[in-house]
């Protein structure tokens, strides 16, 4: 769609809200008058007040929207400049709904946090029901998806509280697994291709390792979380999964430790002998992450293992004991129906995970289900997926504890987790919520640091891909100087 910016130079949220509105479009920014179907998007400064205005003009018309702010409530350049682009997106959102555009079910929401947006009303003092009021009026949101939000919300609120300006979460990710799903849009190399690159990554891993426990033992770091990612960290044989983690154990002061979570989410790399080298090393949770209970679902993205693999996988982690298990689900996946979900549902809830997390398919450019153009369900199917998911979990004791939203999701719905009273996953609330700093160290892995507050927080990335990130390792560990730059800097 043509878009025409007035007054401001606001594209990535501009460009948000179409992806919101219009998921079908691309924008462009043609020079010249305005002609054509296209927005004018313009933000002007009066005695006043604030205002955005956009004109949709379509074959049927012109259809208008505007948001407006009182200019006494702009009172510092960072508040001011996330209340402008909200004004441009409210009005790009009335003038679409003008226009016969359907409602989203999030609303005029395009952040892939909205939790944050809800415990900013917590944080000023709200009550519960004044600040879920806020959040459906601001931003059009639903009374259901309001609930869920404010579900999640008690949890970040209590999280927030327990942690100490000190505490970190640590992150270590394996940028492998035995094959790409279809739907896969992360960073992680089929093993049958790359299995010689497994034990220089877990080199490189060590250096990387000891490079950032330096800094945390120089700024007092706490680390309160260590959570294995990936890719499928249980890729890894049991000897280095023995290395990585006893590495750890020398190098961080793990004595504040909560919680301990490895993703072994693929059943065809599971073992005893690896459950029980975890055990050693203090993990008390892991993933074992079906996506679905369907053969015929799990062929049609591409996964090597049937249903059943998964139930004696997990039979291998209870025998083990000593494990808290997390059960992933995708809602949308090519070859499923809502029937099919539903009995998916049935075998996930028999097997009484103590976390079930519950995505919605993300069409991702690199994946191949979007490269193929593989037929998915529709809008309406995926909506009946989740209601249903959402009812029956609410049924077995779940509760909502995070939730997030991604780029290109099917029907623009959202990720849940879910969970047992007593087994909420800590780092999952952090990471999403950003309640304290991620030292991420692996293949892909995104450190970011978060100051108190509303003060800056910045990211560093190591390289993605296995053999660059072998490759480059010395200057990932050097990179983790910053870490100490920014906590002299920011966190004084």
């Amino acid at each position: 769609m043509r878009l025409y910016l007035s007054g401001h130079r606001y594209t990535y949220a501009v460009e948000q809200m179409l992806l919101t509105l219009f998921p079908e479009e691309r924008p462009e920014y043609p020079a010249g008058p305005p002609e054509g179907r296209r927005m004018e998007i313009s933000l002007s400064r009066g005695t006043r007040f604030t205002t955005a205005a956009c004109a949709l003009h379509t074959d049927a018309g012109v259809f208008r929207g505007r948001a407006a702010v009182g200019n006494e409530a702009l009172s510092d350049a960072l508040s001011t400049d996330r209340k402008c682009q909200r004004l441009v997106k409210n009005a790009m959102y009335r003038a679409a709904l003008r226009a016969g555009r359907k409602k989203p079910v999030w609303g005029a929401l395009t952040g892939v946090r909205p939790g944050k947006l809800l415990c900013a009303f917590l944080r000023q003092g709200l009550s519960e029901e004044e600040a879920k009021a806020r959040f459906m009026e601001e931003f059009d949101v639903s009374p259901e998806r309001a609930a869920l939000c404010l579900d999640a919300a008690r949890h970040t609120m209590r999280a927030e509280s327990s942690l100490g300006p000190r505490d970190v979460c640590l992150y270590v990710g394996v940028p492998f697994c035995p094959t790409r799903c279809a739907y896969c849009s992360f960073v992680s190399q089929s093993v049958e291709k790359s299995m010689k690159l497994i034990p220089p990554f877990v080199d490189a891993l060590e250096r990387e390792i000891r490079a950032t426990a330096a800094q945390a033992r120089a700024l007092g770091l706490r680390p309160v979380s260590v959570y294995f990612g990936g890719g499928t960290p249980t890729t890894l044989s049991a000897e280095q999964l023995d290395r990585v983690c006893s590495l750890l154990a020398e190098e961080f002061d793990l004595s504040a430790l909560r919680e301990y979570t490895v993703e072994a989410g693929r059943p065809d790399t599971i073992t005893e002998e690896k459950l029980r080298v975890l055990r050693r090393h203090g993990v008390d949770r892991v993933s074992v992450n079906p996506q679905t209970m369907s053969d015929p679902v799990l062929e049609a993205i591409g996964r090597r293992h049937s249903a059943a693999d998964i139930v004696s996988a997990l039979e291998t982690v209870r025998r083990v004991g000593g494990f808290a298990v997390n059960m992933d689900l995708i809602a949308g996946l090519p070859a499923d129906d809502p029937k099919g979900f539903s009995r998916t549902l049935d075998a996930v809830l028999a097997l009484a995970p103590e976390n079930i997390t519950v995505h919605t398919l993300s069409l991702k450019k690199g994946s191949r289900i979007t490269l193929e153009g593989s037929p998915l369900p529709g809008e309406g199917e995926v909506a009946a997926m989740l209601d249903e998911a959402a009812a029956r979990l609410r049924a077995a004791d779940y509760e909502p504890y995070y939730l997030y939203r991604q780029k290109f999701m099917s029907g623009g719905f959202e990720n849940v987790g879910w969970t047992k009273p007593g087994a909420v996953n800590l780092y999952n609330i952090c990471i999403m919520e950003e309640l304290c700093s991620i030292l991420a160290m692996g293949g892909g892995g995104s450190t970011k640091l978060i100051a108190p507050g509303d003060a800056r927080n910045i990211r560093l990335m190591a390289p993605k891909y296995p053999l660059e990130y072998i490759q480059k390792i010395p200057e990932t560990c050097e990179n983790k100087e910053k870490i100490r730059e920014f906590y002299q800097k920011e966190c004084v």
